[in-house]
């Protein structure tokens, strides 16, 4: 018989603030059991049976559909259910997602005017998930200790964390619950876990709109522009958090508890992440990926259980057209898809359609910087379809063939991580753009030479960051809800943000 924390009967509620309470109670008592009994293991003490604990639920039961009327006037294209039943999620880390949930459970409350109900449900949650931000107790066990975790505690059951929610292809058996939620509980652990792996930083420094980049001239630009602000006391930003945690804070403000843990780590994870810091989550992220596909999806895969409100790519490109000249933009309005990376998640047939929210932001914003407006404007920037592939090398293949299916396109830029972060911020609902700087012309003899690259950096790399913050900037002063996009949401979409 498993050991379990004390039972909690459901509890229903007509507010999101004592749902959100009774949450909250439910995650930190079962935490707290599977953290009891893991400092119990470590310590040596043999446990009397398998230890298990179990992440809260939110229900939500409906008789009739929501009136046309309130989907006509909700303003947002989020927090209703589909249909009549029953609908369910898995919740964790109440106290990072407080803000989310509680908007979540307002709103359907609101629209469907029944009761919320609260509970533990029967998902187990994974011993490795209760560890603390600074917990590393398991690294003092031998390795037969370590084994011996298996028989008394759940491990991560990756079976139980796949995304079928997100990509339209869950099957539920009769009388199963519709999901709430595009991510369970234990899917959102995981990739909470993963981007403390991959960027250094931990999940709760991250900002709601997402700059993405690959190269490190950039992330270089965003520490020098983060320190500057940090200088400033009026600055609205009010924190700027490198990898290992460490936290600057605006000039004026006193250190935080907590902030003398953050270490600089020996060498850089392998995407860091730098967070400007605004008051509710409202600053920017800005992330270097790196180079290729695969790093553009795996990342987005975990920023996507945040929920941001926006994420970009900022990058270089190479240019297709022999009208453009270094250093112009590109602003994607499509994507040729040669990246393969999602091709089983999101097949070559579904559209990745241009947001119109991200793209004036961008084109204004380059305006504001850069001062061009009008026929001056159209000169530096190029609105038209972005071309990614997983072939670095794809002007070396014989018979011209990539040549041939990127004219077809219309395709005027070429890189290889645009198309999959736009492909992942649909597939997941979050809102994206790209504005590429064309840094080559291979199809025109115009190459990378090291003089040539240098000065091109020198030139460019200020601007374009300054044109993604600024975008940001714009988003932001029109409010998220205008963000999430109903072209972004299926027929029978979840009802969570």
């Amino acid at each position: 018989m498993p050991l379990l924390p004390p039972p909690v009967a459901p509890t229903r509620h007509t507010d999101p603030e004592s749902a959100l309470a009774q949450v909250q109670t439910i995650y930190t008592a079962q935490i707290e059991h599977l953290r009891d009994a893991m400092q119990r293991f470590v310590a040596g003490e043999a446990l009397a049976d398998r230890v298990r604990a179990h992440y809260p639920y939110a229900r939500l039961r409906t008789e009739t559909a929501v009136p046309q009327a309130v989907l006509e006037n909700a303003g947002v294209s989020y927090g209703f259910v589909s249909g009549v039943g029953s609908f369910e999620t898995t919740l964790t880390r109440p106290d990072l997602y407080a803000n989310y949930l509680r908007e979540q459970f307002a709103l359907l409350l609101q629209n469907h005017g029944a009761e919320l109900e609260i509970g533990t449900s029967q998902e187990p949650i994974p011993v490795h998930f209760s560890f603390a931000e600074n917990d590393h107790i398991e690294g003092n066990l031998s390795p037969e200790r370590r084994w011996a975790m298996r028989d008394l505690f759940d491990l991560p059951d990756l079976s139980a964390m796949d995304d079928g929610i997100a990509n339209g292809t869950m099957r539920r058996g009769p009388g199963d619950p519709q999901p709430l939620s595009l991510f369970t509980a234990s899917r959102t652990d995981y990739s909470l876990h993963r981007l403390r792996h991959y960027t250094g930083a931990r999940p709760e420094w991250f900002q709601n709109f997402v700059l993405f980049t690959n190269y490190q001239f950039y992330i270089d630009e965003f520490v020098r522009l983060g320190h500057e602000e940090m200088a400033r006391s009026d600055s609205e930003y009010v924190a700027f958090v490198e990898p290992g945690n460490v936290v600057t804070r605006r000039a004026g403000l006193a250190a935080e508890a907590g902030d003398e843990l953050g270490v600089p780590p020996p060498r850089l994870p392998q995407m860091p992440g730098y967070h400007l810091v605004r008051p509710g989550h409202g600053g920017i992220t800005m992330v270097n990926i790196g180079v290729g596909p695969a790093n553009a999806k795996n990342i987005t895969d975990h920023i996507a259980v945040l929920r941001p409100h926006a994420w970009m790519m900022l990058g270089h490109c190479a240019g297709l057209r022999n009208s453009q000249q270094l250093g112009d933009y590109v602003l994607a309005h499509g994507y040729v898809r040669e990246d393969h990376v999602l091709d089983e998640e999101l097949p070559l047939w579904i559209p990745i359609p241009a947001l119109a929210e991200i793209q004036l932001a961008l084109e204004q914003a380059v305006a504001d910087v850069t001062g061009f407006k009008g026929a001056e404007l159209k000169r530096i920037m190029r609105t038209g379809t972005v071309a990614s592939t997983d072939n670095r090398n794809w002007e070396l293949l014989p018979g011209n063939e990539p040549q041939r299916r990127f004219s077809q396109s219309r395709a005027v830029a070429l890189d290889m991580e645009s198309a999959t972060i736009a492909a992942n911020g649909f597939r997941f609902r979050v809102p994206y753009g790209t504005l590429l700087c064309v840094s080559d012309k291979p199809l025109h003899g115009e190459i990378k030479l090291p003089g040539m690259a240098n000065h091109f950096y020198r030139e460019r790399v200020d601007q374009h960051l300054r044109i993604g913050m600024r975008a940001i900037e714009i988003l932001r002063s029109q409010g998220s809800q205008r963000l999430h996009s109903r072209k972004l949401r299926a027929f029978d979409e979840v009802a969570f943000q």
